[in-house]
């Protein structure tokens, strides 16, 4: 179509836009109130981006001469940006419903994880599967989340721990990622948890050896493109020194920096994120004074997990100080066979009521702050024209019912649009 204009949505109640300036994040006073236009159209073009935005009117008069392929009306719903997952581990086979039930009976994780359970059992599990069924999971997974409303999703690997399942976990997104509709962040989390009959040290050792080349050379050749680097720097996992090893030598080959610390004992993770200059740390249940001040000035984001707090009852991240010092505070659903959570709606919940996030500070943390720890924020995260075309549709009169709707965004999405197009409708 000569015009290149694909698809009008025109008339929404709230167009949330959450960012008009073109901010990569919002912290501090930012965040009180997001962007939002009433009785509002928006336009994506055939290259899958947005094109304008603005009143209902303005729009109409401006396109009055165009032809859409699609119009949708929005009368009466509310248009936000595609939610963004943070943090996820969703290639894997071997479910662990059976360690929920010794949960609830009072094991703790590293209890479940000394005994041959957590990690390791889901490692066992995934090194026998092949390639084709973790695909074929996966997808589904994926389209889970998709009805759910997200349109961004970081993927980890990490329950290979040996050089070839990693790669197979890693071939896995990275077919994903030229086969659906979703954007994807491919993660390399080799060092997840120290291998059966290896130290931490020589398992980070075969990591900064043996795996970290391979990736470079297949990352070169344009075989598998991995966008991050992680390491579970945790007490009896990988230590402080260990994990700076790693994330540095992920660093030498251009991984971004992003990585799970000071979960169930504090770890000094955070101060050593703000001088590596990482993108991201994860978890921080444990995080001292001294870290949430350095990640802040170092602008280094805070993936927050509302599910794994709850799922495990273990003391809530201290958002509202991390908030209140300025860090950019982002949220992932943590979805791994641990925390079996697709929903960043609900994420958003608990986050709000759990860690005492008000509605926009959460909508933000699942969108731009989110991209913004992905370092795709200047193309996710916001509607603005420039920006991809990934945005969902709600049937409700205001934006916050798709938090307040607790459990409710199956009823709530009308429509996932990713890439300018359609990819779900209720």
């Amino acid at each position: 179509m000569a015009s290149g204009h694909h698809l009008l949505l025109e008339n929404a109640q709230q167009v949330v836009l959450v960012c008009a300036r073109g901010e990569r994040y919002l912290a501090g006073p930012a965040l009180r109130s997001l962007a939002v236009l009433e009785g509002a159209s928006l336009v994506l073009g055939t290259d899958g981006f947005i094109k304008a935005i603005g009143p209902a009117d303005v729009i109409q008069r401006q396109f009055s001469e165009e032809t859409f392929e699609e119009r949708i009306d929005c009368s009466g719903k509310c248009i936000l940006p595609g939610l963004v997952d943070a943090h996820t581990h969703p290639v894997w086979a071997g479910e662990r419903v059976h360690e929920f039930a010794m949960k609830l009976a009072g094991a703790t994780y590293m209890d479940i994880h000394q005994a041959g359970g957590g990690i390791n059992f889901t490692v066992e599990q995934t090194r026998r599967a092949s390639e084709e069924e973790l695909f074929r999971s996966f997808q589904q997974r994926l389209q889970c989340m998709m009805r759910a409303g997200t349109t961004l999703v970081e993927c980890k690997s990490g329950y290979g721990l040996d050089l070839e399942t990693e790669l197979k976990m890693l071939r896995v997104i990275e077919r994903a990622r030229r086969e659906l509709h979703l954007s994807l962040s491919a993660t390399y989390c080799g060092a997840h948890s120290v291998p059966k009959g290896k130290t931490a040290i020589e398992a980070a050792d075969d990591i900064i050896s043996n795996h970290l080349p391979k990736l470079r050379e297949l990352g070169r050749s344009g075989e598998i493109h991995v966008d991050n680097i992680d390491v579970f720097c945790e007490k009896g996992v990988f230590d402080l020194d260990s994990t700076r090893r790693i994330l540095e030598s992920g660093k030498e080959i251009g991984l971004q920096i992003n990585f799970h610390g000071d979960e169930l004992h504090p770890m000094r993770a955070a101060e050593l994120g703000a001088e590596l200059g990482a993108r991201a740390v994860s978890h921080l249940e444990e995080v001292s004074d001294e870290g949430i001040a350095a990640m802040a000035a170092a602008r280094c984001s805070a993936v927050l997990l509302p599910t794994t707090a709850y799922m495990l009852r273990l003391q809530q991240p201290r958002a509202r100080k991390m908030l209140d010092e300025g860090v950019i505070v982002a949220l992932g659903s943590d979805f791994n066979p641990n925390a079996y959570c697709f929903s960043m709606p609900m994420v958003m919940h608990l986050a709000c009521v759990n860690m005492r996030l008000s509605m926009p500070e959460a909508l933000a943390a699942a969108t731009i702050n989110a991209a913004y720890a992905l370092g795709k924020s200047h193309i996710h995260g916001s509607l603005e024209v420039g920006k991809q075309g990934d945005l969902i549709i709600i049937s409700a009169s205001r934006w916050e019912h798709l938090i307040y709707q607790f459990g409710g965004h199956h009823e709530l999405i009308e429509y996932v649009i990713a890439k300018g197009k359609v990819i779900y409708k209720k």
